[in-house]
């Protein structure tokens, strides 16, 4: 197991690695640093994504299916109830915030020019959300469960609990290196890393998840004009300044260094339990998560 561990570490922090030196290409000079840095991140994401195919397929021999991309009717249901928890909680966040007056209102609305620049800002969204759950929650958490099992005192539901806190300690750490980061911000992440991962264990898919940190960015960001993991974007639909306490805003970062991001993260949490209830009945651990299947094998890894 510890091995293997160290391999999926050893690969997740390669990907990074590989997705920066092709990001940092000098492509996207002209464009003012927030979005610069943003259409970086979309081109690592693309990157990762070719990336993590290839070694899922020759290493693991599976294939992003098997890492909660099975994508037909059900899948595209859940994430619709993933993007509607993620608008609801940070909608949720911003009320609140304005009710207390730790939020204030500046100005509403867009001007022709920005509507180009916030449609691409979304898709940027788009892509984050989508490769940062499949390398996090998708192959990083499937892989660390997987490997826990070797362990013959570790059942099912702990190799979960290790590879979930894991994998979301990994998350915040992803983001410590963010504008304006700081030791609150990244514990608040890692918290909504487990948060993310709900939806994953309890469906054996990536939807929810996907469907979450997409509308939580890009409500946080282009809507309400809040910073968005430290930072700030030149287009939203609401212009807003946080004038109370850091403590409860986040300050510079945002509402993830703060009271307001955590209470949203326990929200969209409560959100995704109620949720998957509804929808089976229960709540199990899905199989999917620590026994994938092997391709070119007629048997489970176990």
């Amino acid at each position: 197991m510890v091995l293997l561990t160290m391999a999926t570490v050893v690969s997740v922090l390669l990907i990074q690695t590989l997705g920066e030196a092709v990001g940092l290409t000098g492509l996207l000079t002209g464009l003012e640093a927030t979005v610069r840095s943003l259409a970086l991140s979309a081109i690592l994401g693309v990157v990762v994504m070719l990336t993590l195919a290839a070694i899922a397929w020759t290493v693991d021999r599976r294939r992003l299916s098997d890492y909660g991309l099975r994508i037909d009717r059900e899948w595209w249901l859940d994430c619709g109830v993933g993007l509607l928890i993620g608008a609801a909680a940070m909608t949720t966040v911003f009320v609140i915030g304005v009710a207390g007056g730790w939020l204030v209102i500046e100005q509403v609305g867009l001007s022709t020019e920005s509507v180009s620049l916030l449609v691409g800002l979304v898709a940027v969204f788009l892509i984050v959300g989508i490769y940062e759950e499949l390398l996090i929650r998708g192959y990083l958490l499937t892989n660390l469960a997987e490997g826990c099992l070797w362990f013959e005192r570790l059942g099912p539901r702990s190799a979960v609990a290790i590879a979930t806190l894991v994998s979301s300690v990994i998350f915040g750490g992803f983001h410590a290196m963010n504008p304006n980061a700081t030791l609150v911000s990244t514990t608040v992440i890692a918290a909504a890393g487990v948060m993310l991962a709900l939806g994953y264990l309890y469906t054996g898919e990536l939807a929810i998840p996907i469907g979450i940190h997409i509308t939580w960015n890009a409500f946080q960001g282009l809507v309400y004009g809040l910073p968005v993991s430290g930072s700030a974007l030149p287009v939203s639909v609401v212009k807003t300044t946080s004038r109370g306490s850091g403590t409860v805003t986040g300050g510079p970062f945002g509402p993830e260094a703060g009271l307001l991001g955590l209470g949203g993260i326990g929200l969209a949490a409560l959100g995704v339990v109620v949720y998957c209830r509804a929808r089976k009945g229960t709540l199990v651990i899905g199989s999917a998560v620590t026994t994938p299947k092997l391709r070119g094998s007629t048997t489970t890894s176990e």
